[in-house]
């Protein structure tokens, strides 16, 4: 089978190609595709998902909101504690396929003290927390109380201390 084309600089495309560069008047300018797309000049009437709604929310955006949530009202109660502390959010732990083959649990969270490197944080890992729970409410609960777990650590008090409401919606 003979694959060279038949006639030397025979090419097809689907984008309009005018000898001089100027098309003649009544021939569309746009390439195939984008007539295809945007017919009788309409295209896009907007978006498909406005900005306001949840679902236009990724999952990741969703968690970093709770964990803003949590972290500002831990702020309110603890001000004079936690008035330089970072919370931060991590996909997974740093040693996570260590942990795979030995019988420890997966961290779901992680402080560090102020120092030299930088100010105090508070990190929590949103698969393994998102991998525990259900539905939406039970995310907001446990991310609540790892984060009140973890500054509990950092500022050497008891979870019940740092906030009053720890473990009262769970059914522990």
């Amino acid at each position: 089978m003979n694959t060279q084309p038949s006639e030397p600089g025979f090419t097809v495309s689907l984008d309009a190609q005018f000898p001089d560069g100027v098309p003649p008047s009544g021939v569309p300018t746009k390439g195939f595709r984008a007539r295809r797309r945007n017919r009788h000049g309409r295209g896009m009437r907007g978006e498909l998902m406005l900005p306001a709604l949840p679902g236009s929310q990724t999952r990741s955006e969703k968690f970093d909101a709770l964990v803003v949530d949590s972290a500002e009202r831990l702020s309110e109660l603890w001000p004079d504690g936690l008035a330089d502390t970072e919370f931060l959010v991590e996909e997974i732990p740093d040693a996570l396929e260590s942990l795979m083959g030995t019988s420890e649990r997966v961290p779901l969270g992680r402080y560090g003290a102020a120092g030299p490197e930088g100010p105090a944080s508070v990190t929590i890992f949103r698969r393994p927390v998102e991998s525990l729970v259900d539905t939406p409410g039970q995310l907001r609960d446990l991310v609540h109380e790892v984060i009140i777990e973890q500054v509990a650590g950092l500022l050497n008090m008891s979870p019940e201390a740092v906030d009053p409401l720890y473990r009262k919606f769970r059914g522990h």
